[in-house]
């Protein structure tokens, strides 16, 4: 039989923490892109004001941008709410069953002790927090991608709104 050491475990757990902070720093930017864009476009509305009146293409062409910025905003958003409706045993090293799970701070650390001395359960409870925090990379991961793609979307209409203002000047 071949031992296994714990610390395969952890390493894999802080590789995942350090996957989770990405996927945030990654919408966190996505976040800071959009303020600065549309800052940008508030800061300068008067000078489309000539544009707006009349020119439904114009009137269009933002309304479609604001839409997709939007939809880019609420899945940035979601990276940082993700939405994990999967029922799972008590685990130890689950940040929430930790709190309400197992008592008070007595009863718990009377459970995380036994856990620790168990070799075989202590296995099991880090192999399902691996389970449990790949489950919610994947679906930040997911966020990101699709607040990265709408916002791509978002930006080849500003390129179109500001080329169409540029030959309506």
């Amino acid at each position: 039989m071949i031992q296994q050491d714990p610390n395969n475990f952890w390493e894999q757990l802080e590789r995942l923490e350090k996957l989770i902070r990405s996927s945030e720093l990654k919408a966190g930017i996505i976040f800071s892109f959009h303020s600065l864009i549309l800052g940008l476009f508030v800061d300068r509305l008067d000078y489309f004001n000539e544009v707006f009146h009349g020119n439904y293409i114009f009137l269009i062409l933002i309304g479609l941008w604001i839409i997709f910025v939007l939809i880019s905003i609420f899945y940035a958003f979601k990276c940082f709410m993700p939405r994990i409706e999967l029922k799972f045993k008590k685990n130890v090293f689950f940040f929430r069953d930790a709190v309400y799970s197992f008592g008070n701070i007595d009863e718990y650390s009377k459970k995380l002790t036994e856990i620790c001395t168990d070799e075989k359960e202590l296995f099991i409870q880090l192999s399902h927090q691996v389970f449990i925090e790949s489950t919610i990379i994947d679906q930040k991961f997911k966020s990101v991608q699709k607040s990265i793609k709408y916002f791509a979307i978002s930006f080849i209409f500003i390129i179109l709104i500001i080329g169409f203002w540029v030959i309506n000047l």
